[in-house]
């Protein structure tokens, strides 16, 4: 089910220069949106660099449910602040910063106030295809500014270059905080299935955290680039063998692909107490086998991304340890073939679109 989206300019707003579609099989093109003025407690920033996300094609197309057409996704926004509003406090004009998946939420039900607003309970107002307090329909990244509540941005430390940066947005927090939440460090053994945008950055932080960190991936064709980023160890699921070597090893496993598994296999990797967590985002169910759970007390459970104060966590902590993504970066004119790539796992490890290339729209 599609709805589109006027985008004629309405009182209280302004335009932006972007790339988004207007349907499911439609290329992405540039285009102008409608942007909410800056308010009281607003803070505009000029965006300086977008990553490319999996998740960003998912929506586009259509597969995780209805899109307000045209779509303009993007949810790892690195840039410098333009403008705040009256009652800002903490950002001023000039200071580099982020967003990520989510600009706002309810701020009332249980998670919220416990610092939780991921999981609001209302539903967190993401970054793109949601409705925001003032009734706007929500853009992403791939746009030349977006204009956010002060209490959903980001400081970027000056550590951290803001290209490479863009991704530990979305693929760095989504990865860090089940590291932290499940305890990856000294004297653990974790998993990471996959070795993509998601994957790579599991792979350096929970070696960060001071855990064993071994790579579970389809084939050993990324194996010297995953010892290169930190794993102790690699391995090809598509091997048998695999799965006998590996049995009852692992304390944690962060399963980063977003296609289908055989999740049965990979929970019997798992020691007593083990958990499988999935952060990749299939559109078809994953079944459990139920005794794989039950023989040995392990878990499968689900993560997505963190609380605005655990994302400034990960970025403080990924400035201290020096890390950041590696990425590609590409101009805007690129970004159809940059999902074709995406698609076919042929990005080493994450687009990054360079804004200052926006082309007006036509």
């Amino acid at each position: 089910m599609t709805e589109t989206v006027d985008l004629a300019t309405t009182p209280g707003t302004t335009t932006a220069r972007a790339v988004g579609t207007f349907s499911a099989d439609g290329p992405l093109e540039p285009l102008e949106i409608a942007r909410r003025v800056v308010g009281p407690r607003d803070v505009r920033i000029d965006i300086r660099f977008c990553g490319i996300c999996h998740s960003d094609i998912h929506f586009a197309r259509g597969e995780w449910g209805r899109v307000p057409y045209p779509a303009v996704p993007g949810h790892e926004i690195a840039g410098v602040v333009a403008e705040v509003g009256a009652e800002v406090e903490g950002f001023a004009p000039g200071d580099r910063v982020g967003v990520g998946c989510m600009v706002n939420s309810c701020r009332e039900c249980e998670n919220c106030r416990d610092g939780k607003e991921q999981y609001c309970l209302a539903g967190n107002t993401q970054t793109y295809g949601s409705v925001d307090r003032d009734g706007t329909v929500t853009y992403g990244g791939y746009s030349d500014h977006v204009v956010v509540d002060q209490d959903f941005v980001l400081r970027i430390p000056d550590g951290l270059e803001l290209d490479a940066a863009a991704p530990l947005l979305c693929a760095g927090i989504t990865t860090y905080s089940p590291l932290r939440h499940w305890d990856a460090g000294p004297g653990k053994r974790v998993a990471v299935v996959g070795l993509g945008g998601l994957g790579h950055l599991a792979v350096k932080i929970a070696k960060a955290l001071g855990a064993e960190v071994t790579v579970l991936s389809q084939s050993l064709r990324k194996q010297e680039a995953g010892l290169a980023l930190g794993a102790d160890g690699y391995f090809a699921t598509s091997d048998d063998a695999t799965f006998d070597e590996l049995a009852g090893r692992f304390d944690l496993i962060v399963n980063t692909v977003s296609a289908k598994l055989d999740i049965g296999r990979f929970l019997g990797l798992l020691r007593t107490d083990g958990a499988l967590v999935n952060v990749g985002a299939p559109p078809e169910p994953l079944p459990v086998p139920a005794f794989a759970l039950l023989l040995q007390r392990r878990t499968f459970a689900g993560s997505a991304i963190g609380s605005i104060a655990e994302t400034q966590e990960m970025l403080d902590f990924c400035a201290e340890h020096g890390i950041t993504a590696e990425i590609e970066r590409i101009s805007a004119d690129q970004v159809n073939e940059a999902w074709e790539r995406v698609l076919a796992s042929d990005v080493r490890y994450r687009f990054v679109i360079d804004n200052a290339t926006l082309p007006a729209a036509g």
